[in-house]
């Protein structure tokens, strides 16, 4: 197993920024997908929740969870925990990349690359 980086020590409101930006950022992403006629996802965000329904039926949900400063993912290969490590978000059992998971995990239930990015 990869050695963990040391946290990045977040203050509440930090984590409250870093985390929308996650979300808006994938936000972002699926409107720009449906303008340029990729693949029809429908988000739907709700608070600190934001879920992703693909054509196929299946669902993609990203949850921040304020109280453990995290981000959690639930997709049909199974559900993640990242924390703020380092810069970024990482998988705090395989020091995964959130965008990395998130990017296999629509990949496989959207039956295309689709790739999302931190920027």
């Amino acid at each position: 197993m990869p050695e963990a980086a040391p946290l990045t020590p977040l203050t509440d409101a930090e984590f409250r920024e870093r985390a929308a930006g996650v979300l808006a950022a994938i936000e972002s992403s699926v409107d720009r997908w449906l303008q340029n006629d990729v693949i029809d996802i429908d988000a739907n965000r709700t608070g600190g929740m934001l879920e992703l329904s693909f054509p196929d039926g299946s669902k993609i949900v990203i949850n921040t969870q304020p109280p453990l400063q995290e981000l959690w993912l639930a997709a049909r290969r199974g559900g993640f925990h990242f924390k703020h490590i380092d810069g970024g978000w990482r998988d705090t059992r395989s020091n995964g990349d959130f965008h990395a998971v998130l990017s296999a995990c629509a990949s496989e239930q959207g039956g295309k690359t689709l790739a999302f990015s931190a920027g």
